[in-house]
């Protein structure tokens, strides 16, 4: 009979539930961070290349919600890429005349 105390079993239970759970939400998860990611981009470049604002500026536009939107301005080629780790990915790039463009999904 194993001398392992029963609350290793429980916590290998819990832990096999929280990654069933996790691969359920996959596609739902990662389709909000899409949404939130080209979100961020777009508002973000509109920030920086329509009112000509710093980026330190323009990071202070995230809505709440967004903590792990990270962005990244390249100003060479005037767009603005935000990311959720792991999830998504999505660049908007300033167009004279249009705006900010969010690039098309891949």
């Amino acid at each position: 009979m194993s001398t392992r105390p029963k609350w290793i079993y429980a916590l290998a239970a819990i832990a096999v539930l929280l990654v069933l759970l996790l691969a359920w939400n996959w596609s739902g998860m990662r389709a909000r961070a899409a949404v939130g990611a080209g979100y961020g981009a777009r508002i973000t470049c509109s920030c920086r290349y329509v009112e000509g604002r710093g980026m330190d500026s323009c990071r202070h536009d995230k809505e709440p919600g967004m903590t792990f939107v990270t962005l990244s301005d390249d100003p060479e080629s005037r767009s603005v890429e935000a990311s959720v780790p792991l999830l998504a990915s999505r660049t908007a790039r300033y167009r004279k005349g249009w705006g900010c463009l969010l690039d098309p999904l891949d």
